[in-house]
């Protein structure tokens, strides 16, 4: 390739994106990253992309949810081009209840949903005996399903978003030298340099723990129980993953983590 118009540094979900419009308007495209494409945890299995609840509506919430609903074409786009599917599907999501406190938090929350989602995606109630064996048990009897959360596979969203780059002329390197405009996207460590740079935090990783199970779902919705993360992929699989530990020096929890994980699945 001649000079690139812009290099991205970060071969992760962000950066291939990034990529991948600016290669649509035209760009010469480089991308830059010593470990390859999705090698942190870009690279994962679970792919739940969830809503905020629809209350204490603000612009952080406006923005997702506007990201959500360009999301199922933006993907189709990327299928189109790339000729590999993302594992996308907005199928929705069940999220039981504890207790009628959360009940009738729950009605609530569905009234700002018909008002702030614009009808283009509901937050209703289902009592356990609606909602099929898939769905978790359920201490109140009831439900949360909402049809706005939506879920790509990770790993293969980040090879069609390669795919797509590579189509339209771009390339991915895992050395180059800096030329030009350049975009940053290298995840946690980047996060860690400008912390530095700043002489404040400006963020931080998350630790999170993720299985797949050989179990064929693939029609059903997310569920979200006990802090887990239950995601049916298209290839007939199932993703169980949480987020939890900002720690990622201690040695000794993500094991039982895991452990426990697999045992609520199993159960």
């Amino acid at each position: 390739m001649v000079q690139p118009d812009v290099t991205i540094r970060g071969a992760g979900i962000f950066g291939l994106a990034v990529a991948h419009a600016c290669a649509g308007q035209g760009a010469r495209v480089r991308v830059v990253d010593p470990n390859g494409i999705g090698a942190g945890s870009s690279g994962g299995i679970v792919g739940a992309l969830a809503p905020h609840t629809p209350e204490n509506w603000n612009a952080k919430k406006a923005f997702q949810f506007e990201s959500l609903r360009l999301a199922e074409a933006w993907w189709a786009n990327v299928t189109k081009v790339s000729g590999l599917s993302a594992g996308y599907a907005r199928l929705g999501r069940l999220q039981p209840l504890a207790d009628e406190r959360a009940v009738v938090l729950a009605r609530s929350r569905a009234e700002n949903a018909a008002t702030l989602w614009q009808s283009f995606a509901h937050w209703t109630l289902l009592q356990s005996s609606e909602a099929g064996d898939w769905a978790p048990h359920s201490p109140s009897g009831w439900l949360v399903r909402d049809t706005l959360t939506a879920r790509l596979h990770p790993a293969q969203a980040c090879r069609a978003l390669a795919a797509s780059v590579v189509a339209q002329g771009g390339e991915i390197v895992t050395e180059a030298d800096r030329v030009g405009p350049e975009v940053w996207a290298t995840g946690y460590e980047g996060l860690a340099h400008l912390s530095v740079d700043l002489g404040r935090s400006v963020g931080a990783g998350v630790k999170g723990q993720a299985i797949l199970l050989d179990l064929d779902r693939r029609g059903e919705p997310q569920l979200f129980a006990d802090g887990l993360h239950i995601v049916p992929h298209q290839d007939g699989t199932v993703a169980i993953g949480s987020t939890s530990e900002r720690d990622f020096t201690d040695p000794t929890s993500t094991d039982a983590q895991l452990d426990d994980i697999l045992a609520r699945a199993i159960a």
